[in-house]
Protein backbone atom coordinates (compact mmCIF):
# COMPACT_ATOMS: atom_id res chain seq x y z
CA UNK A 1 0.00 0.00 0.00
CA UNK A 2 2.48 2.58 -0.91
CA UNK A 3 5.81 3.30 0.62
CA UNK A 4 4.30 3.71 3.98
CA UNK A 5 2.58 0.45 4.60
CA UNK A 6 2.93 -3.13 3.45
CA UNK A 7 1.42 -6.25 4.36
CA UNK A 8 2.60 -10.05 3.92
CA UNK A 9 0.21 -13.03 3.69
CA UNK A 10 1.88 -16.78 3.71
CA UNK A 11 5.23 -15.74 5.89
CA UNK A 12 7.10 -18.29 8.00
CA UNK A 13 8.94 -16.10 10.28
CA UNK A 14 11.24 -13.23 11.37
CA UNK A 15 14.21 -13.30 10.63
CA UNK A 16 15.85 -10.10 11.50
CA UNK A 17 13.89 -6.49 12.85
CA UNK A 18 15.88 -3.37 13.17
CA UNK A 19 14.07 0.08 12.62
CA UNK A 20 16.24 -0.15 8.88
CA UNK A 21 15.90 -3.76 7.59
CA UNK A 22 13.39 -6.39 8.63
CA UNK A 23 13.91 -9.91 7.16
CA UNK A 24 11.48 -12.64 6.76
CA UNK A 25 11.69 -16.22 6.00
CA UNK A 26 9.24 -17.71 3.22
CA UNK A 27 8.61 -20.97 2.14
CA UNK A 28 11.13 -20.62 -0.92
CA UNK A 29 13.36 -18.04 0.33
CA UNK A 30 14.17 -14.43 2.07
CA UNK A 31 12.07 -11.14 1.87
CA UNK A 32 14.02 -8.11 2.82
CA UNK A 33 12.95 -4.22 3.63
CA UNK A 34 14.46 -1.51 4.18
CA UNK A 35 14.09 1.86 4.98
CA UNK A 36 13.55 4.43 7.91
CA UNK A 37 11.47 3.67 11.14
CA UNK A 38 10.26 0.68 10.25
CA UNK A 39 7.86 -0.91 12.32
CA UNK A 40 5.90 -3.95 12.42
CA UNK A 41 2.78 -2.57 13.32
CA UNK A 42 1.26 -6.78 13.72
CA UNK A 43 1.35 -10.23 12.90
CA UNK A 44 -0.47 -13.02 12.88
CA UNK A 45 0.13 -16.72 11.77
CA UNK A 46 -1.43 -15.46 8.45
CA UNK A 47 -0.52 -12.29 7.76
CA UNK A 48 1.72 -9.38 9.49
CA UNK A 49 1.62 -5.29 8.80
CA UNK A 50 4.58 -3.37 8.17
CA UNK A 51 4.76 0.57 8.49
CA UNK A 52 7.79 3.02 7.66
CA UNK A 53 9.50 4.85 5.27
CA UNK A 54 9.87 1.52 2.58
CA UNK A 55 13.11 2.55 0.39
CA UNK A 56 13.65 -1.04 -1.00
CA UNK A 57 12.10 -4.23 -1.13
CA UNK A 58 14.17 -7.59 -2.61
CA UNK A 59 13.23 -11.13 -2.53
CA UNK A 60 16.09 -13.68 -2.22
CA UNK A 61 15.04 -17.51 -3.28
CA UNK A 62 16.46 -20.22 -1.35
CA UNK A 63 19.15 -22.21 -3.10
CA UNK A 64 18.33 -25.38 -3.88
CA UNK A 65 20.48 -28.62 -3.02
Amino acid sequence: VGRQEIRIENYRGIREYTQELIRISTKSGEIRLTGRRLCIEYYTNAEMKITGLVSAIEYRQQKEG
